[in-house]
């Protein structure tokens, strides 16, 4: 019996695949040689620092907006008080509407 398998390269990836012929189906897999992101690792410093500082900010931002979350709260509950003494209807219900 000849040998039915063969080699192929993944055009994504690059793995290198070993199919059977015979059979149909992948019977080895090699996954592809890890490719660097960055070349220098003086860039990927500073890359990492700068979302670090952003990470930062943001962080900072979101928390004065949760300090303030409480006045906003209160101050639309107020509002929303002083519509309803304004109106002293009884708000409508799903099924009013017939």
């Amino acid at each position: 019996m000849a040998d039915s398998s063969f080699t192929v390269e993944c055009p994504c990836c690059k793995a290198k695949l070993t199919l059977d012929a015979e059979l149909r189906a992948v019977i080895a897999h090699v996954p592809p040689p890890p490719t660097r992101s960055v070349d220098d690792l003086g860039a990927a410093f500073d890359k990492l620092r700068s979302k670090s500082a952003e990470r930062e900010e943001r962080f900072k931002e979101q928390l004065r907006a949760e300090g303030e979350k409480g006045k906003l709260l209160d101050r639309k509950f107020q509002e929303g008080l002083k519509r309803a003494k304004d109106d002293p209807s009884p708000p409508k219900r799903l099924y009013d509407h017939e």
